[in-house]
Formats: structure tokens, C-alpha cells, sequence
């Protein structure tokens, strides 16, 4: 009975999502208030809907209900309560169901937090979010559907995809979904402006919190998923340029190029029309992404479905929405005037350029991602395109964003001196210089991807640093006082900027400082790695709650001093029948000790991969420095409530 009611509440939420597209968007068209007012309720009671479709579908999966057929293919009762719940987005139906769900959720916020938008604007953004989550629900319930019952229901399920029953893997599809989805924010407003013919500084404070927002849950979730394949699929690698993987990484480049622009917008009444093809391109990669996350055109560890038919419906949606909004920009956007004038050596060129580098290195991603299906199109054979081109093609790009990133900071609005920049920002060359030398010493010269990776790392921090003195003003007494009473979107900003360089120094110092050892290993002996000795203690048989065990114990010293004892594993899931590699890691601020086991050798002993990975947490707390940047900037009321923009929007609206 529950199956059935969220069934019905799926169709319902469809049937209430037609009605808010065109009520609204026909009442903003003819200024009819009362059609118009229809979005707000509406809004909600699809978020409604959609939140006990989901709160079914998840009692289906946690009371084992094996006459639900993805509940068979996706669980199993022996498996624990976490992976229970995470099974229900652990497929491609549960997570386009997610998907829906958090498309009617943003559209549900705009609806309780938009007061303060214009009525037209704000029942154009929520008619278009409407239309977007017609899309999707159609293609949901005809192809798609969840709730879907099996004839002879079985005595258990087939259990979920072993590689996904870990707690990384638990929560990284929804914060991912909330920065896919969030997006599509981006997008309605957008779309809503072009029809509207108006892009003012109003429009840029008002895009900005959502933009922040679905950004901040974009880089929480790539974060989550580069951990989760660091430490479980046991290859020792954090980044592998996998489809699915540019596919999240694709939107965050171009994220962060609508948010800097959006600043533009908002300061300087400038790039309004390239602010606005930004806010259509980052959700238009999105789209991208769940079109190759689902149709299986390219392989991926990552890929939540293979069906090449239901793909066809995903590309149709795709070039609906892209190619209608890209359309609707090539009519409207001579209408959107920018009147902001800035010099050459400006803060906003400084922008500008920032956006260039940002959006030409998601098109080497994109090219690289897609080009081995261009290649099978063409010519009828398989192309491989890996790790070497996008590290080739990418880097350059995104080095060049690092030098200038601190510069531009602490540049003024429309027009800036060099000189005066500079001295704002020499101690943090000075000192990135430093870091970087004496990097070069301690890694005896073997390889310059230390030394200038440091540098650019410490670059970024201390120039970061060098912005938030800048701020507080030339006399050195009272600083203090005056940085913390700065706004908190400087402070987001500036944190968000040095976690940033936290990350560029985690990679490059992993990248250029790992240490790989592989060999076979016998119980009882000693052999080292680096500067650690590593004695395998013994191999057992452990049983889990739904799988067997291999579990190996090592003993890791360093100069003759114990550090840790690891207990890798091979373990093998019968239901599923599928191996999967759990790498034991001794985690330390400055390096991971991580070791993997392999297969018993024909010979004796046991095949072993042992890594020294030197900065790898840097990597993922600088993401997570980043992520609380962007909190702190959206914690800040102007951004929540926009309250500089809603005087101006009310005036306009009374001319």
C-alpha cells in the first residue's frame, strides 16, 4: 500500500508540475496576478509530493520489500541499515527519483525565500524549474519507474553493487545531486531574465546565493567521491580523469566561472550577457553528465545504468532545454546592455580572464571526455583517451589561474595601477619563492613538479592572506578588529581562495614525492618502502555481515620504531559474487602509509602494493576549506535575503 501511494504521489507530483509551467509563465506573460500567484503552492506541493514518493520508495528498501523490483535488485536482508538507505540512490531509478526530488526542492526555496523577487521574475524562474521537473518526471515514470512490482516476488534480493556499500559512497550521490540539480537554479533565472529582456545588478545578487550554494554542494560531493576512489578501489590514485568524473567536473569549472562573473554583474553592471550563457552552460553540463552517467555511451567505475535507449530520451532532454535556451540567447541577448567601463589593468579584466582560462579548461575537458565517441562515430574504432592528455592540455590552464588569481584580488574596481598591486601582494611572492626553494632542497632536486607546485600552492594561500590584510586598512593598529568585522563573503572568499592552494600543494607534492612498491610478500617477513619497514604478521579469514574476508596484518615501523599495524582486505560478496579491494591506510597530516593486498601466489606468499603518499589529506582538506568558504559566504545576509538588491528591484518595477 505505501509502494502504491508513492506511486501516486510520483504521478501527482508530474500533474502539479505541468500546472506550475504554464500557469505562471502564461500569468507573467499577460500580468494576470492571480495565475501568476499559482507557482509559490504549486512549488510546494510538488516538493511535497516528490518527499513521499521518496519516504516510500525508502520504506520499501529498508522493510525488504522484494516485490518491488529495483528493492530486488538493489538490497538484500543481511546487508547493514546504511546501505539499506543508500540502495534507494544507488541506481539509476532511485537516483533520477533523488534527482526530481531536489529539482522540486530548489524550486520549493525560491518559492518560501523569494519573497523579495519581483512577481514576474520570480514566477518565470519557478515556471521554468516546473518545466525542467516535467522532463524529468515523464522520463521517470515511462521508462524509468521505481515503484515498479514483480509478478513472484523472490525470497531475497541481489544485493547492491559491493563497490557502493561504503559510507563515502552513502553520501557522496546527494551532495553531488544537490550541486547537478542546484544548478538548474542558475538556469531558471537565466532563462527568466532573457525572456524578460532585463540582467541588472539585482538579477546578479539574486543568482549568486543559489549558484554558491549548488557550487558548494557540487565540490563537498566531488570531494566525497575522490575519497571514496583513494581509498576503496585500491588503485592509490585520488583523480582518474574517468568520464563520470569530468562529467561532476565540467559544471564546477564553469560554477566558478558564473560565480566571479556574477560579481562583475552586481559591482560593475558588466559581462551581463556572458553571465547569463554561463548560468545556461553549467547546468547544460549537468544535463551532459546524467546523459553519460546513464546511457552507457562510455564506460565508467562510476556508471549508474547501461541503456542506450533510455540515453536517447536523456540526450532528447538535454537539447531541448540547451538548445531552446541557447536559442533564446542568441535572440535576446543584444537586448542585455552592459554600461560598466573598466581599464585593462582593472580588477574586472583581471575577472574576465578568469573566466576565460575557466571556461576553456572545461572544454578540454569536455573534448577529451567525449572524443572517444566522436572517434567510434566517425571511423568506427575505439579511442582512448586518458589521464596523460587532459594532465597535458588541462594544467597549463589552470596554472596560469593560480598566478593571477592573488593579483586580481587585490586589485580595485574599473581601474587599478600596477605598482600599487604589486606591493600589495610582493611578501606573498617572497615567501611562495621561499616555500618553493625550499622545497626544491628537500626533494634533492628529482623531479620540478615539487618546487612549483609548492610555489603556486603557496602562492594562492598567502596571497589569499596578502587580500584579507589589504582590507583592513593601512594602519597596523585596530587590523584585527576591523578583519573581523569585515562581511562574511570576504571571508568566504579568502577562505575559500587558500583552500584552493591547499589542494594545488596536496596534489603536486603527492604527485611528485609518492613512493610505490609491489611485490610478493610471505608471512613473517620484512621488506621496506620509503622510509618505513612494513613485516606482514599474518593472513586470516574474517566474516562480515554480508561478505567474506581476507584480511591481512602488517606492522609498520620506521626506524625501528613501530607506527602503525594495517589490516588490508580482500572481500568477496556472495550474493552479488563480486571481489572488492578495502586498502588499510594510516593516515598522518604529511603523509598516508597505504597498503593493499592482493592474491596467495602460486609460489607462497601473498601479492602486496604498499604506497607513501605524502600530503594526500591536503587534497581533500582543501576541498573541505573550500566548501567551508562558500558556507561562510552564504551565510552572509546579503546573499541570503539580497537585501541591497530588493530596494532597487521595487523601483524598477514602479517605473
Amino acid at each position: 500500500m505505501i509502494v502504491e501511494l508513492g506511486h501516486f504521489a510520483l504521478i501527482l507530483a508530474l500533474v502539479v508540475a505541468c500546472l506550475q509551467t504554464v500557469m505562471p509563465l502564461v500569468g507573467a506573460q499577460r500580468r494576470w496576478g492571480a495565475w501568476m500567484a499559482v507557482a509559490e503552492p504549486a512549488a510546494l506541493m510538488q516538493a511535497a509530493l516528490l518527499a513521499v514518493a521518496f519516504a516510500a520508495l525508502t520504506y520499501a528498501f529498508v522493510s525488504s520489500d522484494f516485490s518491488v523490483r529495483l528493492v530486488t535488485a538493489n538490497s538484500h536482508t543481511l546487508k547493514p541499515m546504511i546501505y539499506k538507505v543508500s540502495g534507494v540512490w544507488g541506481n539509476h531509478e532511485g537516483s533520477m527519483l533523488l534527482w526530481c526530488l531536489i529539482l522540486a526542492f530548489f524550486g520549493a526555496l525560491v518559492a518560501m525565500f523569494g519573497g523579495n523577487l519581483p512577481d514576474v521574475l520570480r514566477a518565470r524562474v519557478l515556471g521554468v524549474q516546473a518545466s525542467i521537473g516535467v522532463a524529468f518526471l515523464g522520463f521517470l515514470i515511462f521508462t524509468s519507474n521505481p515503484f515498479a512490482r514483480l509478478d513472484a516476488p523472490p525470497m531475497n534480493g541481489r544485493d547492491l553493487n559491493p563497490l557502493l556499500q561504503d559510507p563515502g559512497l552513502a553520501f557522496h550521490p546527494p551532495f553531488l545531486y544537490l550541486g547537478y540539480v542546484g544548478l538548474s537554479m542558475s538556469f531558471s533565472f537565466a532563462v527568466a531574465a532573457l525572456v524578460e529582456g532585463r540582467v541588472d545588478a539585482a538579477w546578479a545578487r539574486w543568482v549568486r546565493p543559489w549558484t554558491l550554494l549548488a557550487w558548494l554542494m557540487l565540490t563537498v560531493g566531488i570531494a566525497l567521491g575522490s575519497w571514496w576512489a583513494y581509498y576503496e578501489l585500491g588503485w592509490g590514485g585520488f583523480w582518474f580523469w574517468d568520464p563520470v568524473e569530468n562529467a561532476s567536473f565540467m559544471p564546477w569549472l564553469i560554477s566558478v566561472a558564473l560565480l566571479h562573473s556574477a560579481v562583475v554583474v552586481e559591482k560593475r553592471e558588466a559581462l551581463k550577457s556572458w553571465t547569463v550563457l554561463l548560468a545556461i552552460l553549467a547546468f547544460g553540463f549537468s544535463l551532459i553528465g546524467a546523459f553519460i552517467v546513464r546511457s552507457g555511451v562510455l564506460t565508467s567505475v562510476h556508471a549508474f545504468a547501461n541503456d542506450p535507449e533510455r540515453g536517447v530520451y536523456l540526450l532528447a532532454i538535454t537539447g531541448v532545454f540547451m538548445g531552446g535556451a541557447l536559442l533564446l540567447y542568441a535572440a535576446r541577448a543584444s537586448a542585455i546592455q552592459s554600461v560598466g567601463v573598466f581599464g585593462t589593468v582593472s580588477r574586472e579584466s583581471a575577472l574576465v580572464l578568469n573566466n576565460v582560462l575557466l571556461a576553456v579548461a572545461a572544454l578540454v575537458v569536455f573534448i577529451g571526455t567525449v572524443w572517444p565517441l566522436v572517434a567510434e562515430l566517425a571511423n568506427s574504432r575505439k579511442v582512448s583517451v586518458g589521464p596523460p592528455f587532459f594532465e597535458a592540455s588541462f594544467t597549463p590552464f589552470f596554472m596560469t589561474l593560480a598566478v593571477i588569481l592573488p593579483i586580481g584580488a587585490v586589485m580595485p574596481w574599473k581601474r587599478a595601477r600596477l605598482g600599487r598591486t604589486v606591493r600589495a601582494v610582493w611578501l606573498a611572492a617572497v615567501g611562495a619563492f621561499g616555500i618553493a626553494a625550499f622545497v626544491w632542497m628537500i626533494g634533492t632536486g628529482r623531479t620540478m613538479l615539487g618546487p612549483v607546485g609548492a610555489f603556486l600552492g603557496s602562492w594562492v594561500i598567502l596571497g589569499a592572506v596578502s587580500d584579507l590584510w589589504a582590507r583592513t586598512g593601512q594602519a597596523h593598529s585596530g587590523r584585527l578588529h576591523r578583519a573581523i568585522r569585515l562581511p562574511r563573503s570576504d571571508w568566504g572568499r579568502v577562505v575559500a581562495h587558500a583552500g584552493l592552494g591547499i589542494t594545488i600543494t596536496g596534489i603536486s607534492l603527492l604527485l611528485a614525492w609518492e613512493v610505490e612498491d609491489i611485490r610478493i610478500a610471505k608471512e613473517g617477513e620484512t621488506f621496506s618502502a620509503g622510509r618505513y619497514e612494513f613485516t606482514l604478521i599474518g593472513v586470516e579469514e574474517v566474516l562480515g555481515p554480508n561478505y567474506h574476508s581476507t584480511m591481512a596484518e602488517f606492522r609498520v615501523a620506521r626506524n625501528g620504531r613501530a607506527v602503525a599495524v594495517l589490516r588490508p582486505e580482500r572481500r568477496l560478496y556472495p550474493v552479488a559474487g563480486m571481489p572488492t579491494t578495502e586498502a588499510a591506510i594510516d593516515n598522518g597530516v604529511f603523509r598516508d602509509v597505504y597498503l593493499v593486498i592482493g592474491e596467495l601466489q602460486d609460489g607462497g606468499g601473498w601479492a602486496v602494493r604498499t604506497y607513501i603518499k605524502p600530503f594526500a589529506n591536503w587534497i581533500w582538506s582543501g576541498a573541505v576549506i573550500m566548501g567551508l568558504g562558500g558556507a561562510l559566504s552564504l551565510s552572509d545576509r546579503r546573499f541570503r535575503v539580497a537585501a541591497g538588491a530588493r530596494r532597487r528591484a521595487m523601483q524598477v518595477v514602479a517605473e
